[in-house]
């Protein structure tokens, strides 16, 4: 008998079949066949598991073991990013939780990473368990780590092999600075948060007596206002800043302002002089058509700054508090403090015009919240023009050949052209401790010396050995190593480590598969630097997945408080617990009432365990090109009925092939076999097709379509007939078709739900002979395993009998015949086929629909009152005599008859709309559509009238 459990519970099977999976090191590549590569994109070290991660990996996993199944020798390269920044957050938060006094500056350098590490170990892999818990059959023996020593020398290679290219240097640029974590931070890691504010007017008093003519026009260019002023107007929303003025700037044909380029303002609260100048970044439109320059303190302004080679004038401190290039005053308040000060001076003076609210968006670092500082500083660059026309040129195609990577879907070439002609010399230093120190060191008289560690630095240098130096306390930013991702996980630049490793046999990965987000930031950058090193290219396809949205299409986050653990939806969660991971710990606490009350509407019994296997489902089933993804968790409630489903669906198979094993194919006896192997050839084929084009939805779809409606529901109902009849042979091979099929589909579903396909796959394979330990090494099925015959007319003759099934229990079930009770078949109508085709099914029939009999009736005979369906042209009548209420069928055919004319008047509309360019085909199918609906029409209106 069978072993299965009477129901279907993930908890019982999936964390011990994942153990025994990576016990047996079935992740690890076989060394044989043709490679298949996928690189996962590095989560944080200190991260958890969040829905994109479960998206994109369960993606991936699918097709780690959909190659692997087919023969590939795949490897999927797992691994996490040691994350500066946040890891540094992350371990003074740590530090301070403790209660020790302990502080980041307090250990030093060595002292806090010496705590990073040991929080690293305790809880650094945490991401990597989770992982597990949803099944994905990465190469664990292979997790590499960003700061191991393996991708640190790969790190330390690359600057130095590019500085000595030219392509790293050192200088003062305008850089996104957090005065928190007083650091660089990336474009990335800054988000613009659109917030209430001022714009302020001020009077820049003109120089040396200038004056102009000042003239305003209404919106019909009427004028309302004329007069001389000896001052410019401008308008900012940062009045802090404009201390560090070094221009005021207006646009070149404009004439208001023509004759005062070249002439010169006083800078209020200043007393310095600053040139008046022309350049058509300005919008003559906006304001008063005139705006500050500040050059140290805008990224607009900075590049206006390089073409005008004005001054650069910082006036901030790492903290964001006013430094010594301000007026004595102002120096050492605080941004904020500073902005208070100036605009009670300006009023003092009477030169601030106009306060008015005003929209304005506001960069926000992510990680501290922060409002982020234009800054000028001394940091480390790589130049990009050259690398980036390079990286363009292998997405492009050339001299009619494709380029060596594409995009899927393919649109997003374009994204990823603006940003690579739009590229600027990237920042590469973070002021850090946390992370990969820059190989550089400086002497006292501020000379720079690069190498791969001091003493190849001294040596470059011609540096004796007395020779003082120090090393650049700054580290490199996280993307500069996660950039080096595809081939410092194979060894690079170790020779003996890229030879043990495999550089040669698993670069160029097969597939990236990321977001949308990171095509710059890391897609581009590992295309530039996997070309500049090894000659190569990093991967052959992008796959660029949506966001995933909560059901109502908002961006999931903490602050919003809609966010889905993927590990609740597959261990469960009580309400309790929920609220409580919704709302501590959030920036602003006044929204933790609003989420409360939110999540209870939600989730009023928390949420239940829906299993690894139903979200990964849901996931493939979501995962449709160029969108992003709204996830409801009703559709991870109904693939959980999918696995309940399958589940039962085996136990059936299993209890009536107890005692018996079969080898081989089957030999089909019944059309209900024939019928169900083409099915499986045809769902076998579209899988193919699917995973090939990335199109993981309509994989999904056509699993489900196959598995739920035509194998649990239809094969496993058809098959009862012969199962329980004299045919022998009919009821072996029937059993022989059933295990065949179900193991086959186990096989096809197994890369989307890998723990019930392989809990339920263990008890059927040994039934076919199948040895192994595992359905994840098996074969994925191809269309010549499942059938290699045409089985076209046992098709269409199921397909007929199913069409009876459903009419004829559609009436049982209107009619409320109890399930037991046997009813007559009359017949009517129809052709030579339908006449042959209810003999030949006539035990089914019977069987299936508990029939006291089958009657002919003649096309001109009178039918008793019946119940009434059609199939083509043949009538189904079940004498209602006894049976039912003749009133309640009247009813029941009267909506019946309004629904069908409903339906054949759509159609009738649709072909009258039908213009020249509709294709033939879709016309004829539409005509066929409006004749079935005419017939049934016609039937149904012929047995009303029976009624009278």
């Amino acid at each position: 008998m069978t072993t299965l459990a009477s129901s279907y519970d993930p908890k019982t099977f999936e964390a011990r079949l994942y153990s025994e999976w990576e016990s047996a090191g079935y992740f690890k590549p076989s060394g044989q066949g043709t490679p298949y590569t996928i690189l996962l994109p590095p989560p944080n070290v200190t991260g958890t598991l969040h829905m994109g991660h479960a998206f994109q990996q369960t993606l991936m996993d699918a097709l780690i073991r959909y190659h692997r199944m087919r023969g590939y020798d795949t490897l999927w390269q797992v691994g996490t990013d040691h994350a500066g920044i946040a890891t540094e957050m992350v371990v003074s938060r740590n530090l301070a939780l403790e209660g020790k006094g302990e502080t980041r500056d307090s250990l030093g350098r060595d002292g806090f990473i010496a705590k990073v590490w040991e929080w690293k170990a305790q809880s650094g892999d945490t991401i990597e368990r989770q992982m597990r818990r949803l099944g994905t059959s990465g190469d664990w023996s292979r997790s590499s780590f960003t700061m191991d020593a393996g991708p640190s020398q790969a790190v330390i290679e690359a600057f130095v092999r590019w500085y000595e290219q030219g392509l790293i240097y050192r200088g003062q640029r305008l850089v996104n600075w957090d005065p928190v974590l007083k650091t660089a931070i990336s474009d990335l890691e800054v988000e613009s948060v659109e917030e209430d504010g001022f714009l302020w007017s001020i009077r820049y008093p003109l120089a040396d007596g200038a004056s102009y003519e000042h003239v305003e026009t209404d919106a019909d260019g009427k004028e309302t206002l004329r007069e001389t002023r000896d001052y410019l107007v401008v308008a900012t929303t940062r009045p802090e800043t404009m201390l560090g003025d070094t221009a005021a700037m207006v646009h070149p044909q404009d004439p208001r302002y023509a004759s005062l380029i070249g002439k010169e303002v006083v800078l209020p609260l200043t007393g310095r002089r600053i040139p008046v100048i022309g350049d058509d970044y300005v919008d003559r439109e906006f304001g008063t058509g005139v705006v500050k320059v500040t050059p140290a303190h805008d990224f607009n302004d900075y590049q206006v700054g390089v073409r005008h080679a004005l001054p650069m004038i910082n006036l901030f401190t790492p903290v964001a508090a006013i430094n010594d290039n301000a007026p004595e005053k102002y120096r050492g308040l605080d941004r904020y403090d500073a902005r208070k000060a100036v605009l009670a001076d300006l009023e003092d003076l009477s030169l601030l015009v106009e306060t008015r609210p005003h929209k304005l968006q506001v960069p926000r670092g992510d990680r501290t919240g922060q409002v982020i500082e234009p800054y000028l500083t001394d940091q480390w660059f790589v130049k990009m023009d050259a690398l980036a026309k390079r990286g363009l040129e292998l997405f492009e195609s050339a001299n009619g050949k494709p380029g060596e990577i594409k995009f899927v879907p393919p649109n997003w070439i374009n994204t990823y052209r603006h940003w690579m002609e739009n590229i600027q010399d990237w920042c590469i230093s973070r002021q850090l401790w946390w992370g990969h120190r820059i190989p550089a060191w400086f002497d006292e008289a501020g000379n720079c010396h690069v190498g791969r560690d001091e003493a190849e630095a001294r040596a470059k240098a011609g540096l004796s050995a007395d020779v003082k130096l120090t090393q650049d306390s700054d580290v490199l930013e996280t993307w500069f190593s996660s950039q080096l991702w595809p081939f410092s996980t194979l060894g690079w630049p170790d020779e003996a480590a890229m030879k043990e490793r495999g550089f040669d046999r698993y670069l160029p990965s097969n597939v990236l598969v990321t977001g949308f987000d990171i095509i710059f930031f890391w897609v581009a950058r590992m295309v530039m630097a996997t070309d500049s090193f090894t000659g190569k290219v990093p991967f052959k396809d992008v796959y660029i997945t949506g966001l995933i949205r909560d059901a109502q299409g908002q961006k999931m986050s903490k602050s919003k408080g809609n966010v889905l653990d993927p590990l609740d939806i597959i261990d469960g969660i009580s309400l309790e617990d929920l609220l409580a991971k919704r709302t501590t710990g959030l920036m602003k606490p006044q929204d933790a009432p609003k989420i409360e009350k939110a999540t209870r509407k939600e989730f009023p019994d928390g949420i239940a365990a829906h299993g690894a296997d139903a979200l990964r489902f849901t996931i493939a089933a979501l995962a449709t090109h160029g969108r992003d993804i709204k996830f409801d968790l009703g559709r991870a409630e109904g693939y959980k009925n999918f696995c309940n489903k399958l589940w039962n669906a085996t136990r059936f198979v299993l209890m009536n092939t107890d005692g018996v094993s079969f080898h081989g194919k089957p030999q089909p006896k019944t059309d209900a076999e024939r019928w169900i192997l083409a099915r499986l050839a045809q769902a076998t084929d579209k899988a193919a097709a699917h995973f090939a084009e990335y199109r993981f939805d309509l994989l999904a779809q056509a699993l489900y379509e196959f598995a739920w409606n035509e194998f649990c529901d239809w094969f496993v109902e058809l098959a009862k007939p012969a199962l329980n009849g004299d045919d022998a042979e009919a009821a072996a091979s029937t059993r022989h078709t059933l295990l065949y099929v179900l193991e086959s589909l186990l096989r096809l579903l197994h890369p989307l739900i890998p723990f019930v396909t392989e809990e339920l796959w263990l008890q059927v394979a040994p039934k076919l002979g199948i040895e192994g330990r595992t359905i994840s090494l098996r074969p994925y099925p191809a269309t010549a395993d499942s059938a290699g015959q045409d089985f076209a007319g046992a098709e269409a003759d199921v397909e007929w009998l199913k069409a009876m099934v459903s009419s004829l229990r559609r009436i049982r079930s209107e009619l409320n015949v109890a399930p037991g009770k046997t009813v007559r078949l009359l017949l009517q109508g129809g052709d030579a086929q339908d006449r042959a085709r209810a003999d030949k099914f006539a035990a089914s029939l019977k069987f299936l629909l508990k029939l006291e009999g089958i009657e002919s009736l003649d096309a001109s005979a009178e039918a008793p009152a019946s119940a009434a369906a059609v199939v083509g042209e043949l009538k189904l009548l079940v004498p209602l005599q006894g049976l039912v209420d003749l009133d309640a069928e009247r009813v029941r055919l009267d909506k019946e008859i309004a629904r069908v004319a409903g339906e054949k008047e759509k159609s009738e509309a649709k072909l009258a709309k039908f213009s020249d360019k509709v294709p033939p085909a879709v016309i004829e199918q539409e005509r066929l559509r409006l004749a079935d609906w005419s017939t049934k029409l016609e039937a149904l209106q012929g047995q009303r009238a029976k009624l009278g």
